[in-house]
């Protein structure tokens, strides 16, 4: 387990990661189609993609949070 102090950080990492697993893959099959390596394909993007939004959360997530919080503000 880890100290809660490392939360944002830990879902920062798990966030990206599902997210750079699952646009690799779909976007891996979107633009080379089925094909024997798919899954080294797929791989070698998931490890590039992820490797990009893990460091993205951090620059995004703050503006998101600001974004949304306008977007459903009461007034």
């Amino acid at each position: 387990m880890f100290p809660a102090r490392f939360q944002p950080v830990l879902f920062a990492f798990i966030m990206s990661g599902f997210m750079a697993f699952l646009m690799s893959g779909i976007l891996t099959f979107i633009n080379l189609g089925w094909f024997e390596a798919f899954f080294a394909a797929w791989l070698k993007a998931y490890l590039y993609a992820h490797a990009c939004a893990f460091p993205l959360v951090f620059i995004f997530a703050p503006l998101s949070r600001k974004l949304s919080s306008k977007l459903t503000q009461q007034g």
